[in-house]
């Protein structure tokens, strides 16, 4: 299984340092992606190429060889570490880095050696565009004074003579050149760890690292636990009850809901349930409601926590990684199915999914077709403020086979069929 770490931030922050030594750690392998463009742009200068000439660049990039062991780089079977640190080369890198058909070169290329691995990686856009899902992200960085300091006593240690001005004046040129750029721009990803590594020196901003990457491998453990569910027995059957009981009370306290349509329900037979996603207790509300046992499909960062996490397991909510091809939750999807369960989906993905113009998934019609089962719609009106009525209205059975044609968008159209059943009985007086 693959584990991502992006590290981001701007030239002399201590990328390279610290992803080195975090890979040690950890047993990662280490992808210089910042070597990457240096040899690229050393290839570029060895065979006089300008890099206006796009032509003979693409030539270029479909014949270089790359190749990273440890602290080596290979161009082409030669070992050029060393080289690629010389001042030619750093004063054209930004240049070179900022071609869109090298950048998309060097992305696939970083994307193909880290598949299916443990990998820590450095640049200016791992997090924001080379692994947007990565599972760390990082960014560094650090005053441009000290950034130089840093930059000069690396290169004296390596036998590179350059004065220090002009090590700084390269640094805000490559910074300006960077955060500017049309293609892979510096940015701090959204999600990312931001360190400021000005003070600190490099054991200090390791352990800080080394924290990050440890918490998230713990809540990824967990999530990983919530793909095998619990064992079914007495115990876990009493305590859902109770559980179920209790909140269920508290739910017709404050909410005082109404259920309209459960006899359009299938008999006997497994069968999907699908609603809009206005808050988080429209699902509390459709499991608390009926009878029947009703398992939900949720984010799989649900079981981050200690109270949901046991709450998931409690009631089988079946986990799934959003925005990638979760074989693990379809299998158990299709499994309860099978064996006559009920699914509850949103088929907004997330709450409010309308709202915000994002596109219907077209999961739950995917299980449905797969699984030979019906969809059952449901519309709930209130706003979920306490002491205010909710209503959950159930509507007919759709049966998703009907759409399934030689058209390759049926799919998308049996998903909108069932998200407009959603909104009429949304609308619809009860």
């Amino acid at each position: 299984m693959s584990f991502i770490v992006a590290v981001d931030g701007p030239s002399g922050t201590g990328k390279g340092t610290i992803t080195k030594l975090v890979s040690e750690k950890f047993g990662f392998q280490y992808l210089d992606t910042g070597a990457m463009y240096r040899c690229v742009t050393l290839k570029l200068l060895n065979e006089k190429i300008d890099i206006e000439d796009t032509e003979k660049i693409e030539k270029i990039l479909k014949d270089i060889k790359l190749e990273l062991d440890g602290d080596k780089i290979y161009l082409d079977g030669e070992d050029v570490s060393k080289r690629i640190r010389e001042e030619d080369v750093t004063n054209q890198v930004s240049q070179v880095s900022h071609i869109p058909i090298v950048r998309t070169s060097m992305v696939e290329l970083q994307r193909r050696m880290s598949e299916g691995k443990s990998v820590i990686l450095d640049g200016r856009d791992i997090g924001t565009n080379v692994f947007p899902n990565a599972e760390v992200k990082i960014y560094l960085d650090a005053s441009t004074e000290e950034r130089a300091k840093r930059r000069f006593k690396q290169n004296q240690e390596k036998g590179i003579d350059i004065p220090f001005e002009e090590v700084k004046a390269n640094i805000e040129f490559r910074d300006n050149n960077d955060k500017s750029s049309k293609v892979g721009a510096l940015k701090k990803a959204e999600d990312a760890f931001y360190i400021d590594t000005t003070n600190l020196n490099i054991k200090q901003v390791k352990k800080q690292v080394e924290k990050i990457i440890k918490k998230k491998q713990k809540q990824l453990k967990k999530i990983e636990n919530a793909y095998v569910m619990t064992k079914e027995n007495g115990f876990k059957k009493f305590m859902r009850g109770f559980v179920k009981g209790f909140l269920g009370l508290l739910y017709r306290i404050v909410y005082r809901p109404k259920v309209v349509g459960l006899e359009n329900f299938p008999k006997d037979e497994g069968f999907i349930i699908c609603s809009k996603h206005i808050n988080y207790l429209d699902a509390a509300g459709i499991i608390l409601l009926n009878k029947k046992p009703i398992r939900f499909i949720a984010k799989a960062d649900l079981y981050r926590f200690g109270v949901l996490s046991w709450l998931g397991h409690l009631f089988n909510i079946i986990p799934v990684k959003r925005d990638s091809g979760d074989i693990n939750s379809v299998k158990l999807c299709l499994k309860a199915l099978k064996n006559k369960e009920v699914l509850g989906i949103f088929p907004e993905g997330t709450r409010k999914g309308l709202e915000k113009h994002m596109k219907v998934k077209n999961g739950a019609v995917f299980l449905a077709e797969k699984a030979k089962v019906k969809i059952v719609p449901v519309g709930i009106q209130g706003t979920f403020k306490p002491f205010t009525k909710v209503t959950f209205n159930y509507g007919k059975p759709i049966d998703v086979h009907s759409f399934k044609s030689d058209d390759p968008d049926w799919l998308d159209k049996a998903s909108e069929k069932v998200m407009d059943d959603i909104i009429m009985l949304t609308k619809e007086k009860v």
